[in-house]
């Protein structure tokens, strides 16, 4: 790239940056959405409280449900997404 076209595309520079930015921040983020760990530390903790008398049957029933909803979608996320 020329003199000339370096001038012509130096004011896009900062807008180029925001963009790489929110790209690194959007990755971050999708990372973190799809990390099973945590989903999998709530579902011990849930059991935990199962066992200890915190809460009873039903709602065991109600949030494991939703974890291990949670669980397949990662797992779905990670096989589109290797």
């Amino acid at each position: 790239m020329g003199l000339l076209g370096k001038l012509f595309t130096a004011p896009l520079i900062p807008a180029r940056a925001v963009v790489w930015v929110a790209q690194r921040v959007a990755d971050k983020a999708e990372a973190e959405y799809y990390d099973p760990a945590p989903v999998w530390a709530e579902l011990r903790l849930l059991e935990r409280r199962l066992a200890d008398g915190e809460i009873d049957e039903e709602t065991f029933d109600v949030q494991e449900r939703f974890l291990l909803d949670r669980l397949m979608e990662i797992e779905e996320f990670h096989h589109r997404n290797p």
